[in-house]
């Protein structure tokens, strides 16, 4: 019996040699920055939001990367989102339930116990056998408590291959937390922005509206002069008709924002957030950090997920490499069986039995060399995919460093029309009170102010949330969240 404990001791060392590939983290990618041209500020305008960006390579990304904007409420909404949206507490919950997962993998280390007891009353049918009894009675009671030891020594490092699988998927779901955190805020952020966005287009055809009304007053006024002709009025309260058309669909993508952000915040639609945003209390982010490529991919939690999902690959290669080997097993029985409690300890009364065994596959129609073909193409998979999901994070963050030029440009520009639109309204209202221009010239100045003004509210918007998805696709910052690493490594400790 000793033996047999010994040899479940020591054996688990040889689980230092287990069969198949030991996983190596993929290099980081050989890249000196995700766009051809060195990055250069983006162009200035002299309107809200038109600041120019300078982009910091190599500069680490903050925590609250979303304070950047230099909203109160966008903060104190980001908090509530963090601290009451369920996908996170869902998120940990996986990540507990994958690392109970690898602490019920590393029982498979230690041998089984379990205990056993047995009573029976019997009668030896004496016309065909002798009785078994040592007394001789037919009649005779056995009572048999027993412990029975089972284990598979981790030769070939089977169970360390499985525990080094479920490990790796354990880190998958770390980086599907990670995620999560990410996504929401990212979400929260954008959401903001959006509904900011809505308001300023909002804002920008009740402008029109007021402005088609003046004009609809003015012309009626000249009609009852004479001076205009009803059809001019006419036209002019189509194009009042008409604006005021374009708001109810603004106003129902304002509602819907709104319950979105609620949802986001972890609320029920009838418990609306009190946080309301407009472009005017956003502020665009000017000094805009970019990590390097090698940070990259240690910051980018689908990266993460990818890694491990490529290493749990490698970890299944080898347990498909043990499964063709010889297993062995050990076995040991120790117990008393006696007729009687009081004769339970006598002597003559005890047993024990020590067994090993060695299963050697022979032929199983090659189901297992193809189960071995299967992982080694499983991991074939998993390191193309791998590749692929590096490939999607430095095109993210190229688009969107491209993006902020563009948008800084597309401000430029739509500022411009905005301003030069306006100081033509401006001279066609005066021609048209001084008789000098026909209506038609004035509707069509007026049609030009209201969409280039909301082509600048449009502009100045998508530059805000352009921002936000370059934080987002360079990780989002989520390794500076103390309380999200301190529960991963209280999940881990805790296993």
């Amino acid at each position: 019996m000793k033996r047999v404990l010994l040899l479940a001791c020591v054996l688990p060392l040889a689980a230092g040699c287990a069969v198949g590939p030991d996983f190596k983290p993929p290099p980081a990618p050989e890249a000196s920055g995700y766009t051809a041209h060195p990055l250069t500020d983006t162009v200035s305008t002299p309107v809200p939001n038109g600041e120019a960006q300078h982009f910091r390579n190599g500069a680490d990304i903050a925590g609250d990367w979303w304070h950047l904007f230099g909203s109160p409420a966008l903060d104190e909404l980001v908090r509530q989102a963090l601290a009451a949206n369920p996908s996170l507490p869902a998120a940990q919950a996986s990540l507990r339930q994958a690392m109970e997962a690898v602490a019920a993998q590393r029982g498979s280390y230690f041998p089984t116990v379990g205990a056993e007891f047995s009573a029976s009353r019997n009668l030896t049918p004496t016309g065909a056998i002798t009785p078994v009894s040592a007394s001789g009675n037919p009649y005779y009671g056995l009572i048999t408590p027993q412990l029975n030891v089972s284990f598979v020594p981790d030769v070939w490092g089977t169970n360390f291959r499985a525990v080094e699988s479920a490990e790796a998927a354990a880190d998958a779901q770390r980086g599907a937390l990670e995620a999560a955190w990410v996504t929401l805020t990212s979400n929260v952020v954008a959401g903001a922005i959006q509904e900011a966005s809505l308001r300023g287009q909002i804002a920008a055809t009740e402008d029109t509206i007021r402005v088609e009304e003046d004009l609809l007053g003015i012309l009626r006024r000249q009609q009852g002069l004479g001076q205009t002709a009803g059809a001019d009025v006419a036209q002019q309260e189509a194009a009042l008709a008409q604006a005021q058309l374009v708001l109810p669909p603004l106003r129902k993508q304002l509602d819907v924002q709104r319950d979105a952000l609620t949802a986001l915040a972890g609320r029920l639609p009838d418990k609306e957030i009190a946080q309301t945003f407009d472009l005017a209390a956003l502020k665009l982010p000017v000094d805009v950090p970019v990590s390097l490529p090698s940070v990259l991919i240690s910051q980018r939690p689908d990266v993460q997920q990818a890694e491990a999902n490529l290493h749990v690959a490698s970890a299944n290669i080898g347990q498909a490499v043990a499964a063709r080997l010889p297993q062995i097993t050990l076995t040991a029985q120790l117990g008393n069986s006696a007729n009687s409690v009081s004769q339970m300890f006598t002597p003559g009364t005890n047993f024990w039995t020590l067994g090993a065994g060695v299963t050697q596959p022979l032929f199983e129609g090659f189901t297992l060399l193809h189960k071995e073909r299967a992982a080694r193409a499983a991991f074939d998979q998993a390191a193309a995919q791998y590749r692929s999901t590096v490939i999607t994070a430095m095109q993210n963050v190229a688009d969107s460093l491209k993006a902020l030029g563009h948008d800084a440009d597309a401000v430029r520009s739509a500022a411009q029309a905005d301003q030069a639109a306006s100081r033509s309204l401006g001279i066609a209202r005066q021609q048209l009170a001084l008789g000098q221009v026909s209506y038609q010239a004035l509707l069509t100045a007026q049609n030009a102010s209201a969409q280039a003004r909301l082509a600048l509210v449009q502009a100045q918007a998508t530059r805000l949330a352009d921002t936000a998805a370059l934080f987002q696709a360079l990780g989002g910052g989520w390794w500076h969240d103390s309380s999200l690493t301190a529960a991963a490594e209280g999940n881990t400790k805790g296993s």
